[in-house]
């Protein structure tokens, strides 16, 4: 409901800017006015901060705002038009003004940065106020505009059983439903709830009842909906959702009038947003991961809603649009599984290139020059001649690797095939800054396209608390679901967090394989401490992900066992113990990414496996009371907890990408994903601690003199 993406603070930047017409844009391009015969269902997923905030999303001050507005209208009805054309003309008028002062911003701030306008040094700071102001009270306008439609098409709880009766297929049964029998409530004292018109809670319900508190009045002001469309896998599957809805449509739709007061209208017109809602919200999750319930919708909206309502067109083309989204999505190539995609398509151009060019000697240079170039390998300027022992080295360690980057190194100049060799190299020319930006944005593409439904039931998919949550061994098509699956059988669970840990894994490994593959130890210390620096700098700029990752490959056994530790710089050394602090931390508490105001402002990306670990600690117990009605109580600290997913996502970097640098870390980190680093090791005298070889014969022999004083 809070559009918390981007927060003017003094650090405000150019790519801030940028991210703030993004945010306007998205603003300005709501339509304000709609056709009469039609209700307004535009935007109707209650977002991240419905779910985590729950009641007291709308505070006191939007329900006194809120009595203010349309005051001049007599009857319920005229009073709420009232308010909604009232809060829309605030909103255009206020939007306006933000643009304007936001590019009279933009202009100063490029004055200031030529050195060309004094006077714009002193202005730039009350612009910023004047911005923080702007922006607050578009927020504000637009969460009172969310509250306006938010209490428009429920009923009373009492009228609830009229819902569930309405949507039956079996007219024979008609036997009257109770409440009691459906939900279940505890009361709470009335200064304790910050919802005004709230005393009761619901506590647990029915798998039929929980769907029929849905269309209550307070569904969603208590942030019911998104917590509902979060957890409703645990008990009840996607077509039954689906088909609960499309009974109430089908069962008021012909006889739903344009009187907004009448209940066949309200469940109507509520059926309708709900259905809005959860494909907005939940489209790649469970539309389109599943052909069956998606053209069951289209069919049932082509057949029943479209010749009687308008409302019909609009549904197909918001499919529609959801289906381009997902499709282009799934186009992209950001993940490091994409990555040996790349990598075989330039071997077969690199191969046809090298067969094009002339085999003669002379030409062997340019042509490496002209690799190097146009395919994004470079080679460190300050390494000299490959020593003997690396030479001797190199088909040992690329038989170590599961899948070397070239098929035959015969096939391409010998200087070309130890390009890999120079990974350590070319990590030591960048600051540690540099790599930080560029493995976040690397990060931020694959956290990106995960749900926070990818965290419910990660037992099933084999997720365990420990360091390596998924083994490298096992694919997503032979993971076991008989191990604890927590949702329906016939429930559909993607499988996307699999990903998103092998991911983690990945990058592991190649820290661990870059620094014991280094020949020297004082290589190992200079790539100890970049990493370290690395690490550090994630945490610092809330990238949890790479910093945990970085962490894991650092505490690997091996890794621990080098010499280089010893001869680390105390300060240096000093940023492993804040690392392991950092992650008692992200361990500690669920919410703790959630504490305070700075996950609003700046960007965050959670360590997936930490997340997922609170998330099955909250998984743990029954679900379900000795009446068999399922604790809703349990079920909304689970919606509360993956709902910070949406939260992190709303706020992305905005670092400048380095397209040649993130290409090599691709390549470097799919070329050691699935190394051994045991085998790696063993095949490097750096990783090994030396003894003088007279201290070692010294200790051969006083070993002999000690046996031998046994035997006499």
């Amino acid at each position: 409901l809070q559009s918390n993406g981007c927060c003017i603070g003094p650090d405000f930047a150019e790519e801030n800017i940028e991210r703030e017409k993004e945010t306007m844009i998205k603003i300005a391009g709501n339509s304000y006015l709609v056709s009469p015969n039609l209700p307004d269902f535009h935007g109707c997923s209650p977002g991240w901060s419905s779910a985590f905030y729950g009641a007291e999303c709308f505070d006191s001050e939007v329900h006194s705002y809120m009595k203010n507005l349309g005051k001049q209208k007599s009857s319920e009805s005229q009073n709420i038009d009232a308010k909604k054309v009232e809060l829309e003309q605030l909103l255009m008028m206020e939007t306006k003004n933000y643009r304007k002062t936001l590019k009279f911003y933009q202009k100063l701030l490029q004055k200031e940065r030529r050195s060309k306008g004094p006077e714009a040094k002193s202005m730039l700071p009350k612009l910023r106020g004047q911005l923080q102001e702007m922006k607050s009270k578009v927020q504000f306008l637009e969460l009172a505009k969310k509250y306006v439609q938010a209490k428009q098409w429920g009923v009373e709880s009492c009228v609830l059983p009229t819902v569930i009766h309405n949507g039956r297929t079996d007219t024979t049964d008609v036997t009257p439903i109770d409440e009691s029998s459906l939900l279940l409530y505890y009361n709470i004292e009335k200064h304790q709830c910050s919802n005004q018109n709230g005393i009761r809670v619901l506590q647990a319900g029915t798998p039929l009842g929980l769907m029929a508190y849905l269309y209550s009045r307070n569904a969603f002001l208590e942030g019911y909906v998104q917590q509902f469309l979060y957890t409703f896998r645990y008990f009840c599957t996607q077509e039954e959702f689906l088909q609960f809805l499309l009974d109430r449509i089908s069962s008021t739709l012909s006889s739903a009038s344009l009187d907004p007061s009448t209940s066949l209208t309200k469940i109507c017109n509520r059926s309708f947003y709900i259905l809005q809602a959860w494909i907005e919200d939940c489209y790649s999750i469970d539309f389109a991961t599943n052909t069956g319930l998606l053209c069951t919708l289209k069919e049932f909206i082509s057949s029943k809603v479209a010749p009687l309502n308008g409302y019909g067109e609009r549904l197909l083309s918001l499919l529609e649009d959801a289906s381009a989204r997902k499709s282009g999505s799934a186009h992209q190539c950001p993940s490091m599984d994409k990555c040996e995609e790349e990598g075989e398509e330039n071997r077969k151009t690199l191969h046809s290139l090298c067969k094009k060019l002339s085999e003669d000697v002379s030409r062997k240079a340019p042509l490496l020059f002209f690799l190097l170039q146009n395919f994004n390998w470079k080679l460190c300027k300050s390494m000299g001649p490959i020593a003997q022992h690396q030479r001797e080295r190199l088909c040992t360690i690329s038989s170590v690797l599961p899948k070397p980057c070239y098929n035959s190194f015969t096939e391409f100049p010998v200087s070309f095939a130890k390009a890999d060799e120079v990974g350590p190299y070319l990590l030591l020319e960048y600051s540690a800054q540099q790599l930080c930006c560029q493995l976040t944005l690397l990060q931020q593409e694959v956290f990106h396209k995960c749900h926070p439904v990818h965290f419910l039931n990660s037992r099933a998919l084999g997720v365990k608390d420990k360091c390596v949550a998924v083994q490298k061994a096992v694919s997503t098509e032979t993971v076991s679901l008989k191990v604890c699956n927590l949702f329906l059988s016939k429930c559909i669970q993607d499988q996307y967090l699999l990903q998103l840990l092998r991911n983690a894994d990945s990058i592991s490994t190649w820290v661990a394989a870059e620094i014991v593959t280094c020949h020297t130890s004082k290589l190992q210390v200079s790539l100890l401490s970049k990493f370290l620096l690395i690490a550090k700098c994630c945490y610092e700029q809330r990238n949890f992900a790479t910093a945990m990752q970085i962490l894991a490959g650092l505490e690997n056994l091996i890794v621990r066992q080098l010499p280089a530790w010893k001869i680390l710089p105390a300060k240096v050394a000093e940023i492993m113990e804040e690392l392991k602090a950092v992650e008692v931390f992200l361990k500690s508490d669920s919410l703790c990414l959630m504490e305070g105001e700075r996950f609003k402002t700046l960007p965050t990306i959670p360590s997936a496996h930490v997340l997922a670990m609170h998330v099955q600690q909250l998984e743990t117990g029954g679900f379900t009371m000795t009446n068999g009605a399922h604790k809703w109580t349990k079920l909304r600290n689970i919606a509360k907890v993956v709902s910070q997913v949406h939260a992190f996502q709303e706020n992305p970097y905005t670092y400048t990408p380095d397209f040649k640098l993130q290409s090599y870390l691709r390549q470097r980190i799919t070329h050691f994903k699935d190394a051994d680093i045991s085998a790696l090791a063993a095949d490097n005298c750096a990783n090994f601690h030396q003894i003088p070889a007279e201290k070692h014969s010294r200790k051969i022999q006083d070993a002999l003199r000690r046996m031998k004083a046994t035997f006499q």
